[in-house]
């Protein structure tokens, strides 16, 4: 399988979601448009698509002008009934691309928190199984209303619409769970003035809060790659140069 993967800024690792990943040998393509612009061309030549986080808001289209490109492309990846994939900012496209509302500076949410799975979650496959309540990262302060005609799978109580899909598999998260320890220990470092800022003395209460929190969201967050990436739909690429007459390299 070939995923394309989206970068919105730097030191957003794939983390558990890498994990999902590398098991099932999947291919995958980075794209960095805050630095260069470039995105997929289409939809044809990855069976998935993944949008990570970032520093900007989903209506910042003056300071990030490939954002209306992405959040076509979703678009199109959702209709398509591919797997996609937007976390946390990219959650935030996602709902841009299907009309919802997005939500500025609606509330902080940071470091490890509960999430409570919705009815419509307890039978969605991405995050059932996980139980009522689930432990993983937060690190936003915009939101977004509900898609119409999405389903509501998770939920806050400071940010009501935690996971969303729409169609087969796409999938918006507001939260980090691909967030592993490995990956929370490296922000921590890189963003000490942003967080102590942010969060005035979390970091100080770091080691008991990863020693109380960190191996649950570790483990929610690798059932829920896991989940996601089972439902990518590979098509072999021989396939992809005969039902779309071009090369899928």
């Amino acid at each position: 399988m070939r995923v394309a993967v989206v970068e919105n800024m730097k030191s957003t690792p794939l983390g558990s979601l890498g994990i999902a990943l590398a098991e099932a040998n999947a291919e995958i393509e980075h794209f960095r448009p805050w630095v260069d612009g470039g995105l997929p061309h289409g939809v044809f030549d990855h069976d998935a698509l993944v949008v990570l986080g970032g520093e900007q808001n989903a209506l910042d289209d003056e300071n990030y002008p490939y954002l209306p490109a992405l959040v076509r492309l979703m678009h199109r990846f959702s209709e398509s009934g591919k797997a996609v994939l937007g976390i946390c900012l990219g959650a935030q496209i996602l709902a841009r691309g299907y009309d919802a509302q997005n939500l500025l500076d609606a509330g902080l949410e940071f470091g490890w928190k509960p999430v409570e799975v919705t009815e419509e979650g307890k039978t969605d496959p991405l995050v059932a199984g996980l139980g009522p309540v689930f432990t993983t990262f937060q690190w936003h302060s915009d939101t977004f209303t509900l898609p119409a005609g999405a389903s509501r799978l998770a939920t806050s109580s400071i940010a009501e619409n935690q996971a969303f899909r729409v169609g087969r598999a796409a999938y918006g998260l507001q939260f980090h769970f691909e967030a592993s320890s490995a990956v929370v220990d490296s922000w921590k470092v890189e963003f000490q003035a942003t967080i102590e800022r942010m969060e005035p003395g979390w970091l100080d209460r770091y080691p008991a809060l990863a020693a109380a929190h960190a191996a649950k969201a570790d483990a929610s967050g690798l059932a829920i790659a896991r989940n996601w990436v089972r439902m990518i739909e590979a098509v072999p690429r021989q396939e992809k140069q005969t039902i779309y007459g071009q090369s899928s390299s």
